[in-house]
């Protein structure tokens, strides 16, 4: 088994990770909101290929103001569209950045499990050719593996 992650953060990176993170929080989270998931399901969506239909419109409701509906605000407009030009690249870089998080943190996850699998059943052959320290080793263990019985149905 390859070991793809080998890693060791020092208590000052990972003090300044923190740090980072914290100041994202502060500066970021009063800006942002949260949807429900039916508020996402329900909003009319502008992907990539919109950028460039918005940013024409955005022209043309400066020079041609005739056709704006008369619910729309045009400055409204302008800042929503430059949050989305100041928050995308940031929004990119954090998305790259956290799934590659995700990734180690799969790949470490795997990386410890499959030997510490392999010492359990190493435990549970000791306790059937009777090693006697075996045998708390392994109750202790096999709690990671019992099922729980799955929830029947309510009764009528």
């Amino acid at each position: 088994m390859e070991n793809k992650v080998s890693i060791e953060i020092s208590p000052a990176d990972l003090q300044a990770i923190k740090d980072a993170i914290a100041v994202l929080q502060a500066k970021l989270g009063p800006l942002l909101i949260a949807l429900t998931d039916e508020e996402r399901r329900s909003l009319f969506k502008m992907g990539e290929a919109s950028r460039p239909f918005v940013e024409k419109v955005l022209e043309y409701v400066v020079t041609n103001p005739e056709f704006l509906p008369p619910f729309t605000t045009v400055e409204e407009m302008q800042k929503d569209w430059k949050a989305i030009s100041d928050l995308l690249p940031v929004f990119n870089a954090l998305s790259q950045l956290c799934s590659n998080l995700d990734d180690t943190l799969m790949e470490a996850g795997s990386e410890v499990m499959v030997p510490s699998t392999a010492y359990y059943k190493s435990a549970q052959m000791a306790v059937k050719l009777g090693v006697p320290s075996a045998k708390p080793v392994v109750a202790d263990l096999m709690v990671r593996w019992e099922r729980k019985p799955k929830k029947s149905p309510p009764k009528e």
